[in-house]
């Protein structure tokens, strides 16, 4: 299905859900679209990736394990039932090409009016921040790379593409360019690769991606990939993204994608 604003989110997490399709949870904070979706159900790796964040979840429901687990983070929940008019569901048709016809109905046409849910409650506001930012013009280390390849299985590998003019990494999905509902391609300004262990099996039901610890951190940034570690021993903060002299790596303000293949897939970047 092709998504509703997710090009205004500030971060977009890529997690591999049952059957190792990826789904996405999009965090908005600077940006407030009116339209957001289509909202799907909660998976039990969504407590561990907004415990730091805190604010508004938004989610259609989910498996009662899910739901219990995503009890346990320090969120205010809003699911269709609790959001009344805060979501509504509504034929997309007008924006979708033919081959994706199907995803006019439910469950794929709920809709999240995000504009209106910060003021349903959730700390801290404003939240903490998730990374580290260098200033605009800082000089960054790293290898020069252009194309990114991140192997998620079951046909959703993810593709990036360094475009120097915009600054962005372009994004491909199913052979061509990601493009949302507004036309607009998905393009952020970072993409950070953890490489994460799901317990339960990656793809399996019920799997969870385990993320605190450590493990090998891929980042991409300014048209350079920078090789390193994520750390996170504490659930309630940020892992911390560190490069293999043990600095900090920072980010280019603006849009970051956060992708979390199973540790046993291949990412591979090409000059």
């Amino acid at each position: 299905a092709k998504q509703y604003g997710i090009d205004q989110a500030d971060v977009v997490y890529e997690e591999v859900v049952e059957g190792s399709i990826t789904r996405l949870a999009a965090i908005f904070n600077s940006h407030a679209p009116e339209r957001v979706g289509p909202v799907r159900s909660v998976r039990r790796t969504d407590q561990s990736i907004v415990w730091p964040i805190g604010g508004v979840f938004v989610y259609s429901g989910g498996a009662q394990y899910a739901l219990d687990s995503i009890d346990t983070a320090p969120v205010k929940q809003l699911d269709e039932t609790r959001a009344g008019a805060l979501m509504y569901r509504a034929d997309g048709t007008q924006y979708l090409e033919t081959r994706h016809s199907p995803w006019q109905n439910a469950p794929y046409n709920l809709w999240a009016r995000v504009d209106q849910m910060y003021g349903a409650g959730g700390t801290p506001i404003p939240p903490k921040p998730l990374f580290a930012y260098r200033p605009a013009k800082a000089k960054v280390g790293g290898t020069p790379v252009k194309h990114v390849v991140v192997g998620f299985e079951a046909g959703f590998e993810s593709t990036w593409d360094w475009d120097v003019a915009s600054g962005t990494w372009l994004r491909t999905m199913f052979g061509g360019p990601d493009i949302d509902a507004d036309n607009v391609r998905l393009a952020p300004k970072n993409v950070v690769v953890l490489f994460v262990n799901y317990a339960g099996g990656a793809g399996q039901e019920g799997a969870e991606a385990e993320l605190t610890g450590t493990g090998i951190a891929f980042v991409y940034t300014d048209g350079k990939e920078i090789k390193g570690t994520w750390s996170r021993p504490d659930k309630a903060k940020p892992a911390k993204l560190l490069n293999l002299n043990g600095d900090e790596i920072k980010l280019t303000p603006g849009q970051t994608w956060v992708e979390l293949p199973d540790v046993s897939y291949t990412v591979t970047a090409t000059p």
